[in-house]
């Protein structure tokens, strides 16, 4: 079985269908950049399949290499979806810089603003743009095993304390990105999920990007794939849907990296929610943190990109605030990864040159073949 698969998986290499949007006269050489960078990442790391969608200066490109399952061998299309990971944390971050220009919210209000009960707990103390800074001031990565309900969330928050003052280290964390959510939510007066799907999906003309996978979609999703081999999807879990529930495909996420970069029409209110999540709040290193997605000065040394998405920024580390917070930059390389058990996902842009990738596997594998293969994709395209 284990030779079938290898075939259908080098056989799906070496045929790996592609469609493209425009820039036509160049798809050819596009596709074999991609192609160069890509199938040896696959091929070193036994990825199932992958999904690659590439924009240049407002021209979108989706590329599809092997297989959305080893035991069915149908080739991953462009329709398929994958699991995004923690990149959906970008999605909560807009959501709810959305909701700020809309006057719903303030991200520099206090949790205690929207959670009363909150009020005399340090929780309640925290505010808004901490918690998407992964700077609240000390969370695990994941909520304790033990939280199972939301009356158990509530409770764990309010008995919370702090590990170090807010602003001044950065500590990545699920809780806090997911509390950023699901107070987004309780202020726009809705559930997460359905003001994800109904409202920022829907302004941001995502068609095929979901909390809650439809049954008239669920053909579409691929087969995920733990880096031992064996078969992985996500679980939902409490505040799972806001810090690492999206399933999208490789169409659906250029557009939105091209939305961050302006290249698509979207009201007035969500471009200026998109600018916002691009303000810089600290540095730690060469990462400036913004609203989730982290940023380097341009040109990006691969070196900085690979420390900056290295497993050591998982642990609890220093970080110099910026004062006042460091506005929308063109000059700098944008990135967020993004892995569940069984996928593995990066998205990188640089808006100065109007470049963007996201690439999206069926197999969680290491974040520097990720960032080595976006780098490789992205310079070679700017010195075109």
């Amino acid at each position: 079985m284990k030779n079938v698969g290898m075939r259908i998986l080098s056989a799906a290499l070496i045929s790996a269908c592609a469609s493209t949007s425009g820039f036509a006269a160049d798809a050819a050489k596009v596709r074999a950049i991609a192609d160069a960078a890509i199938k040896p990442v696959m091929e070193k790391n036994a990825i199932p399949g992958v999904a690659v969608g590439i924009t240049i200066d407002g021209e979108q490109h989706v590329f599809t290499y092997g297989v959305v399952s080893k035991e069915t061998g149908r080739p991953v299309a462009p329709t398929t979806l994958f699991e995004l990971g923690s990149i959906s944390k970008t999605f909560t971050a807009t959501l709810a810089s959305y909701a700020e220009a809309k006057g719903e919210l303030s991200l520099d209000d206090k949790v205690s603003t929207y959670l009363p009960a909150m009020k005399g707990k340090p929780f309640g103390d925290v505010e808004l743009i901490n918690l998407a800074t992964h700077a609240a001031g000390g969370f695990p990565l994941q909520l304790p095993d033990e939280v199972k309900t939301e009356k158990q969330l509530l409770s764990y928050f309010a008995a919370w304390q702090p590990s170090y003052a807010a602003g001044t280290q950065r500590s990545y964390a699920n809780p806090s990105i997911g509390m950023l959510g699901y107070i987004t939510a309780k202020a726009m007066g809705g559930d997460f999920a359905a003001l994800m799907e109904g409202k920022l999906f829907a302004a941001l003309g995502l068609k095929s990007t979901y909390i809650n996978v439809p049954k008239s979609r669920l053909a579409d999703y691929a087969q995920g794939y733990k880096r031992t081999g064996e078969p992985a999807r996500l679980t939902p879990a409490l505040l799972s849907s806001e810090a690492y529930g999206v399933r999208s495909t490789a169409g659906d996420m250029i557009r939105f990296v091209g939305a961050n970069m302006g290249q698509v029409n979207v009201d007035g209110k969500l471009q200026q929610a998109i600018a916002k999540t691009h303000t810089g709040y600290f540095s730690v290193g060469a990462t400036t943190q913004d609203l989730i997605w982290e940023q380097y000065d341009y040109p990006a040394a691969l070196p900085s990109l690979l420390e900056g998405n290295s497993a050591a920024m998982l642990k609890t580390t220093p970080v110099s605030e910026l004062r006042p917070p460091m506005k929308p930059r063109d000059d700098v390389w944008i990135n967020k990864t993004g892995s569940t058990n069984g996928f593995g996902a990066y998205v990188a842009f640089v808006p100065k040159e109007r470049l963007g990738i996201v690439i999206l596997a069926n197999k969680n594998y290491p974040n520097e073949e990720r960032v080595t293969a976006a780098h490789r994709i992205l310079t070679a395209l700017a010195a075109d």
